[in-house]
């Protein structure tokens, strides 16, 4: 979701940075208690962070400013690895404050992060409005209504909130906003241009500043059909060295689409712990006939199951991807996709819900995307190939 992706964006605007409904949050009854464990990685200094994190706020609880630290470096590991436990975690973080009316600033900015991972956006927003309302300086709560109002289709909300964001951002981050809305709105080449001009301007641009605008250029590139320039901007992205795993997933899809599934066994060898990069790496095994596939496609059925029972609905277009292109079973495709457009309305979005109308055979489903694409005026080469079959099915 892209929500996830704009996280990258919102920690370089935050105030407090520091140095699905999913898993029910959960608070230690000892500072002795053991959260998880994970020995491969005990001695990253990511996770020295998070135990320093977390025993600063057991210290003092009540520390809202230590909460919002700790609950934003959980959400880090949610934005690079894709582990959904940590949303639970963050949520915990936050647990003095999670049902307070009217808490700090910044308070609201992190449990509206967390709200939205949920796909609570109605409940986010009117946190992130609050907090821009007590501190209008806030670039953060600008970023994530920006971010929300993209994944909604609400054009003139989410540009009237990079115009805000972009008086306290980087020349480069402001630009970047308002170029991610042109690009969706039938001004992409003028998006692609932006793009282009703003890296070249501002070389020295933090590495997480270029990941961002780079990831949104490569994104406008393919939508354009201009695959060579957005391989470049994807190339340009991962060499930055920043564990990502939104830019991994959007690679992955790009490489997908050019018939090289190989390639994403590679890119995305050891990286199963993530949901959306688990979906890809079996999406590739059944492209190129890989044994993999078999136990991805088993763990990828109980994920999917246990995400159900919790009441999760985070990842309904990624099962229905999985439904469709790895299981063929088109009608509950056609559901879960249906059901996910009727909350996100991005071009992935829009894409699932369209292949899944054209394999069940079902045209009036895609009314709702059809409807999207003509006041939008998107411009798709995806898109507009699946429109094309859908009225040559007819």
């Amino acid at each position: 979701m892209r929500t996830a992706d704009f996280f990258r964006l919102a920690l370089l605007l935050a105030p407090l940075a520091g140095g699905p409904a999913t898993a029910a949050p959960f608070t230690p009854t000892s500072d002795t208690e053991v959260l998880e464990v994970l020995p491969a990685r005990a001695a990253d200094p990511r996770m020295r962070e998070l135990r320093q994190l977390r025993t600063e706020l057991a210290r003092n609880p009540n520390d809202a400013e230590a909460a919002v630290r700790l609950a934003r470096r959980y959400y880090e590991e949610v934005a690079a690895e894709g582990d959904p436990r940590y949303i639970g975690y963050a949520q915990a973080a936050l647990g003095p404050w999670w049902a307070e009316p009217n808490p700090p600033a910044p308070v609201r900015v992190m449990r509206a992060i967390v709200l939205q991972f949920s796909h609570q956006f109605d409940a986010a927003l009117a946190d992130l409005s609050a907090a821009a309302q007590q501190d209008p300086q806030d670039g953060e709560a600008w970023a994530w209504q920006a971010a929300i109002r993209l994944v909604q289709a609400d054009y003139t909300g989410a540009r009237r909130a990079c115009e805000q964001m972009a008086k306290l951002a980087t020349p480069l981050i402001g630009s970047a906003c308002q170029a991610q809305v042109d690009s969706l709105t039938g001004q992409a080449t003028a998006a692609a241009s932006a793009l282009q001009k703003a890296l070249a301007d501002n070389p020295q641009a933090s590495p997480e500043e270029q990941l961002w605008a780079l990831t949104r250029l490569a994104e406008t590139e393919d939508r354009r059909g201009r695959h060579a320039d957005a391989e470049a901007a994807y190339r340009r992205a991962l060499a930055l060295n920043i564990t990502d795993g939104y830019l991994l997933a959007a690679y992955a899809d790009f490489l997908l689409d050019r018939k090289r599934p190989a390639e994403v066994l590679v890119l995305l060898k050891d990286k199963a712990r993530s949901d959306l990069l688990l979906l890809r790496l079996a999406l590739a095994a059944k492209a190129s006939n890989d044994p993999a596939l078999a136990a991805w496609q088993n763990d990828l059925t109980a994920r999917f199951d246990a995400a159900r029972l919790r009441g999760d609905n985070v990842h309904e277009k990624e099962e229905a991807r999985f439904a469709l292109a790895v299981l063929g079973e088109a009608p509950r495709a056609l559901a879960l996709a249906g059901k996910n457009y009727a909350v996100q309305r991005e071009p992935a979005d829009a894409r699932v819900l369209l292949e899944a109308t054209l394999a069940a055979k079902q045209p009036a489903a895609a009314e709702p995307v059809l409807l999207w694409m003509a006041s939008s005026r998107i411009e798709s080469v995806a898109l507009q190939s699946l429109v094309r079959q859908l009225k040559g099915s007819n």
